[in-house]
């Protein structure tokens, strides 16, 4: 094993360490080895290296890299000398450059002095003894940290199998997407054709009997607008036989435009309809028509009372049992709001219109209790009314102000019984109430 080492020329004075002669300096080339400088230096070495160690720019001593068995992993065996240490290799260059350019081939093996061993033992935990003090040892990081770095690198490995997983099934889900999409459209096109290659049901126009629309003639209309006028406020223009009910001027003015009906209108066109019941029997409903105090007698402030009203139907005035009737229709005054209930005994029910769209239970229930007591009463019959209907009914004509209450409730009447359904609207009322005034005038509903 050999050592190239570069010797630069010096002059004889720089090259005199000890006082030599310049005859002593020249006589023979010294050899050196990398063994430890002699701790007497005041005798003189013999080799090149103890000379230089004593140059006076030489300051730090001579350090080496430190081979020693170790249990350790290499990763963590030594640390890396600071930055402000010396590596060998760069103070052997220092040392170095004092001499001349001329080349030597040095055999470290045929060094008379041999370099001292020396022997380091590091062990993981433990304090490393060395007998060289420019040496540092850096104790190795603890299980603890070790098992928190592999334990980063599993999850850091675990995410990104995690990562991959979800990627894949994203990429199977759109594929699946597109083909469902696919079809979607296919299927939304064939149903589009065959909803086209269907045949449309032919609507049937709704037949509107013309009789509860007939228009007025001209005649009718003067008669009326006649009534209307000022001069006959207070002159009584028609009186009812059989309810012994007046209609004057003054009363007649409900049916104009904007007017709330009252009850002797409302009662005398009541009575209208059920004579023209009675002169076309086959062609109207039976029915009966309470005037607008029944209900009012039979609920009071004090509750339901049946006795008060027990004598207003009985056989010889009506001349046929309440129970025997399709439909018996009540008028409800709310104050300034009429409504309207019926009890459809063909149809085993009870029915609310409000053309206002309100609801009141109440009432259902008090004239469930007297049809109960009427059927009891009168015909010695007991009804369960207990399994019949109540319904709050939605889907009729509703008035779009506020004072064509009598008149919706009037007409809900007029249609039931006709046996029609509610054909008939707010744009209706103007023409019905011309023709109510008229019918009035002439006692006789058409």
């Amino acid at each position: 094993m050999g050592a190239v080492a570069i010797n630069r020329k010096r002059t004889e004075d720089s090259l005199n360490f000890n006082q030599q002669s310049p005859s002593q300096a020249s006589k023979k080339k010294r050899r050196f080895s990398f063994g430890i400088v002699s701790p007497d230096s005041n005798k003189p070495s013999s080799s090149t290296i103890s000379r230089i160690s004593r140059y006076p720019d030489a300051k730090a001593p001579l350090r080496r890299e430190i081979h020693a068995p170790s249990r350790a992993s290499l990763r963590y065996a030594l640390p890396k000398p600071k930055p402000n240490d010396y590596s060998f290799k760069r103070r052997a260059f220092d040392a170095l450059r004092f001499f001349t350019k001329d080349k030597d081939v040095i055999d470290l093996g045929d060094e008379e002095e041999e370099e001292p061993e020396i022997e380091i033992e590091i062990e993981i935990g433990k304090e490393a003894v060395c007998e060289d003090s420019s040496v540092e040892v850096v104790e190795p990081p603890s299980s603890s940290m070790l098992d928190s770095m592999s334990l980063v690198r599993q999850e850091a490995a675990s995410s990104l199998e995690a990562y991959k997983k979800l990627l894949q099934s994203a990429e199977r889900r759109n594929s699946k997407l597109e083909a469902l999409g696919f079809e979607i459209l296919f299927n939304e096109k064939r149903l589009s054709q065959l909803r086209q290659s269907r045949p449309k049901p032919v609507d049937k126009p709704l037949k509107v009997p013309d009789e509860p629309f007939i228009p007025l003639t001209e005649e009718e209309e003067a008669e009326v607008y006649n009534a209307f006028t000022g001069k006959n406020r207070r002159k009584v223009l028609v009186t009812h036989a059989n309810s012994n009910i007046d209609i004057t001027g003054e009363v007649l003015q409900c049916l104009t435009p904007s007017a709330w009906l009252n009850d002797e209108v409302i009662n005398v066109y009541l009575e209208l309809l059920k004579e023209r019941e009675t002169r076309e029997p086959k062609k109207y409903l039976k029915c009966h028509f309470f005037n607008t105090f029944f209900y009012k007698k039979l609920v009071s402030d004090s509750g339901y009372n049946y006795k008060a009203v027990r004598r207003w139907t009985t056989q010889r005035k009506l001349g046929y049992a309440l129970i025997d009737c399709d439909m018996i229709f009540v008028p409800i005054h709310r104050g300034v709001h009429w409504t309207l209930a019926v009890i459809n005994i063909r149809d085993r029910k009870f029915l609310y219109l409000d053309s206002l769209n309100g609801v009141d239970s109440k009432i259902l229930n008090a004239l469930a209790k007297y049809l109960g007591d009427e059927a009891k009463e009168k015909s010695g019959k007991d009804i369960d009314v207990s399994s019949w209907d109540m319904e709050f009914v939605e889907d009729l004509p509703q008035q779009q102000n506020g004072y064509d209450c009598g008149m919706f409730m009037l007409k809900y009447i007029d249609f039931f019984s006709r046996g029609l359904g509610l054909y008939f609207s707010q744009e209706h009322m103007p023409y019905f109430r011309l023709r109510t005034a008229k019918e009035i005038l002439r006692l006789r509903a058409d």
